[in-house]
């Protein structure tokens, strides 16, 4: 008979408590919603323009920004005048990254 886990240590995987730290990661800790999120920093891009400058191929940054913007970090502006265009930008809950990506940027120019 297989022995059960009853830990009860805070942080354990099984004591039913979610780590805000590992959710948050989850959201956002995917190579390319990375590389995204932090590309906009610089402000509103157009689509091919967030192609360019993440390599990204087009299904790779179509599926990125649909996740997203069904997450609350980007937002999607169509522009209807020829060209017709369609514009990313941050939300305020992607502006709230930034400072985070300035420590990580500072973390690394120290320790990598």
């Amino acid at each position: 008979m297989a022995e059960q886990n009853t830990s009860t240590e805070p942080g354990h995987p099984d004591d039913g408590i979610s780590c805000s730290v590992i959710d948050s990661l989850e959201q956002i800790g995917s190579q390319w919603r990375l590389v995204v999120l932090y590309d906009l920093q610089d402000g509103e891009k157009r689509f091919n323009e967030l192609k360019r400058s993440t390599n990204a191929n087009s299904r790779t940054l179509s599926r990125v920004l649909d996740d997203l913007q069904e997450t609350g970090y980007v937002s999607r502006r169509f522009e209807e005048d020829k060209p017709i265009a369609t514009y990313y930008s941050l939300t305020a809950k992607g502006n709230s990254l930034c400072p985070i990506f300035d420590e990580i940027e500072q973390w690394s120019e120290q320790w990598l």
